[in-house]
């Protein structure tokens, strides 16, 4: 239940940044941001806020080479489903959420990979010692 709700976070984080429809941040701000540049920034600030905690927890859990990994395989069975014929990629608009939702368990999985790893192997990371 706790990857569920970091991936629907990082796939909430990410679709309001940027998706197909007209409700999404960058869309709304490049309308808006001559009439409500305050409230463009502090919507801008609190993405951001957003995207370096998912960032810098996905970056020391698993690093860049794992951030990689990951997408491989979510890309490798995109290739898959493309290629069995499940999916179609003719869509730009479908694409695009493809590519959130990609993305989005990236960044789930490196918010979740310490636990993970602290489950399976019973090690803490440095910074769980806390607990």
């Amino acid at each position: 239940m706790g990857f569920l709700i970091r991936w629907i976070f990082a796939f909430v984080l990410l679709a309001a940044t940027y998706n197909p429809t007209q409700w999404n941040f960058v869309r709304w701000s490049m309308t808006n941001f001559e009439t409500n540049l305050s409230v463009t920034v502090l919507f801008g600030l609190i993405l951001l806020v957003g995207y370096i905690i998912y960032l810098r927890a996905t970056l020391r859990s698993i690093g860049i080479f794992g951030m990689v990994l990951v997408l491989a395989v979510v890309g490798t069975l995109l290739w898959v489903l493309f290629d069995q014929g499940l999916i179609n990629l003719d869509n730009p608009t479908v694409n695009t959420w493809i590519a959130i939702v990609a993305l989005s368990v990236v960044l789930a999985i490196g918010l979740s990979w310490s636990i993970v790893r602290r489950k399976l192997t019973g090690q803490a990371d440095m910074d769980d010692v806390d607990e």
